[in-house]
């Protein structure tokens, strides 16, 4: 076990190595993008963890995603708290939200879990337009400052973001993996593959379930307030309802019981847009096409996935192992 983790830590350290190399050797639209696909790691990371492992379906983390990003916003221009501290109140705040309704959801199970998270998908983010201390459809600005001056004239503001956001994407998915691999991830295992199993073999059910939505909820606060910060904006507008689909389509593309998959799902859905606006230029260009076409690829890809790869790609990584049995 102790050398498992060494060597994911290693594993964990090379990849910062080679982002970092990376981010100085591309141009400022691939930073962005990388930055993109850090937040998705993290958010989809949340669903692997809620899902892949205890076996809940939220379909309304876009919203717990909101709810941090708001958090963090207001935490820095009210209280003008350092970043890392903005990302911390997200965390607790989501958190804390998430916990609430986690007690609800643990007396839920299947469809009836999904249907109340996508009603809070659907009508948390517009409740920012009923507070004036939230910005209303205007949203509030996110501003994280400039990078220090000792990273040299040529650091840009997107290499910025996509330091923090690689950054804070690394060490989650760092923590999520060794939580994933205690005993908590094995008692959400176990509450997935067979509740009354697992309450005979003394795991608390309601307790666990509650647990796994709160610690997910972090999660998606953290990715919330990191989207906030790479649009510099926090708005109703920037947590529809097709982002928690959207999250929940990455995590099945690669594989939701895999947290080695939310790195190829998120790497999926920034290039999807990319892929489909050349796909689209292609075939004439029109306006209708542009607009329809990224979902209708997200949406065969799911397709696709679930018909032949539910358990997602087969990975080397011990995690892909442990997480099939």
């Amino acid at each position: 076990m102790r050398n498992s983790k060494v060597r994911a830590a290693l594993i964990f350290s090379a990849i910062g190595f080679v982002l970092f190399l990376v981010s100085n050797r591309v141009d400022e639209l691939r930073v962005y993008q990388g930055a993109e696909v850090a937040v998705y790691v993290v958010a989809i990371s949340a669903i692997v963890l809620l899902t892949g492992y205890s076996g809940q379906i939220s379909l309304g983390h876009g919203a717990l995603m909101a709810v941090g990003a708001y958090a963090g916003v207001l935490s820095r221009n009210y209280w003008n708290l350092p970043i890392p501290l903005t990302f911390v109140v997200a965390v607790l705040a989501a958190a804390l939200f998430g916990a609430v309704l986690g007690v609800a959801a643990g007396r839920l199970t299947g469809p009836y879990l999904a249907g109340t998270t996508l009603a809070l998908a659907v009508g948390l983010p517009s409740l920012a337009n009923e507070f004036g201390f939230l910005g209303g459809e205007q949203g509030l600005t996110y501003d994280v400052g400039l990078p220090p001056t000792w990273l040299g004239a040529d650091f840009t503001q997107y290499k910025w973001f996509f330091w923090i956001a690689a950054l804070a994407a690394l060490i989650i998915t760092w923590l999520t993996y060794n939580i994933l691999g205690s005993r908590f991830g094995r008692s959400w295992r176990a509450l997935r593959s067979n509740p009354t199993s697992a309450a005979l073999a003394g795991i608390h059910v309601g307790r666990s379930k509650v647990l796994a939505f709160t610690i997910s909820s972090g999660l998606a606060g953290l990715a919330g307030a990191l989207l906030a910060m790479t649009i510099s904006l926090v708005t109703p507008s920037a947590f529809p309802l097709s982002l928690s689909f959207t999250i929940v389509t990455g995590a099945v593309l690669a594989g939701v019981t895999l947290l080695t998959g939310s790195i190829v799902g998120a790497i999926v859905l920034v290039a999807i847009p990319e892929l489909t606006g050349s796909l689209a230029a292609h075939l004439g260009g029109s306006e209708k096409v542009t607009a329809n076409l990224p979902g209708l690829m997200t949406s065969a890809l799911l397709i696709l996935s679930v018909l032949f790869f539910p358990n997602g790609p087969k990975l080397n990584w011990r995690e892909g192992k442990k997480s099939s049995r």
